[in-house]
């Protein structure tokens, strides 16, 4: 790909991303959320949206949400951006989890596939669920200390933007 091709891509990214993700939080600080609860809100979103169990991500953060009366649009704007990064972080979060419970490593992989079906379905369903079992307990362990790290980072932020919007 050329270089104009790709600084092209680059100002189309920033665009979709300031358009979909960083305006609309930054519309919340003009409604009123505090950047403190936003910055929450969003830490708990990115987090969630990571755990490795498809499916699970929108339907957990509307239940902290709502239990911990955070922010909806901004933990569901955060969970969502994070798709990408959920599937990347499959694999590791189960390896972890194998480590920590001194198991052998699932066989997850595009070569394990034919093999794992080959093995019937009832093999697959076991060997995904243990798999999905494993990456929810090394999530579980990590979670809530990314959950306070980004809180930590995040809350400036939104606080500098805050102080920015009102000027």
């Amino acid at each position: 790909m050329n270089p104009r091709r790709q600084i092209a891509l680059m100002a189309q990214c920033r665009a979709v991303i300031r358009r979909r993700i960083a305006d609309p939080l930054l519309s919340l600080l003009t409604q009123g959320v505090a950047p403190e609860r936003l910055a929450l809100s969003v830490a708990v979103g990115i987090v969630v949206g990571n755990v490795p169990i498809l499916g699970l991500s929108t339907v957990l953060c509307v239940a902290i949400a709502l239990l911990f009366e955070l922010n909806l649009v901004a933990i569901q704007i955060a969970q969502a951006a994070m798709a990408p990064t959920q599937l990347l972080l499959l694999i590791p979060f189960v390896r972890l989890g194998d480590w920590l419970l001194r198991a052998p490593p699932q066989a997850l992989s595009l070569h394990a596939d034919p093999a794992l079906i080959a093995g019937g379905v009832g093999h697959a369903i076991a060997v995904l669920w243990r798999a999905m079992l494993h990456g929810a307990l090394a999530w579980l362990l990590v979670a809530p200390e990314a959950i306070f790290l980004l809180h930590k980072a995040l809350t400036p932020v939104f606080e500098r933007a805050a102080a920015a919007l009102r000027r």
